[in-house]
């Protein structure tokens, strides 16, 4: 997995979301805007990030480990068991 250009600066953050408040659009394949990138922080347990292009790729994110989402890519995420997450936008 790639990592965050470091020349990025912060736009903004999602809620803390959990295995039962995942907005519905986060668990089907969907993309960020041009220019945008997202870092998946896990707070809590594990979730299932899919890259689906150039090729899929899955990847078990936890506290540990978190995802990052390149600008126009197509993803999905999926909670394994109970989890707690938050999603951090930068440009």
């Amino acid at each position: 997995m790639k990592n965050l250009p470091e020349n990025l600066n912060p736009v903004r953050k999602t809620p803390e979301f959990d295995q039962g408040s995942i907005p519905k659009g986060l668990l089907k394949a969907h993309q960020t805007k041009a220019g945008v990138w997202a870092k998946i922080v896990i707070v809590e347990g594990q979730l299932q990030y899919r890259i689906n292009q150039p090729e899929v790729e899955i990847i078990i994110l936890d506290t540990e480990k978190f995802g990052v989402v390149e600008p126009g890519i197509l993803h999905e995420v999926k909670p394994l068991g109970p989890v707690k997450f938050h999603v951090e936008f930068y440009e």
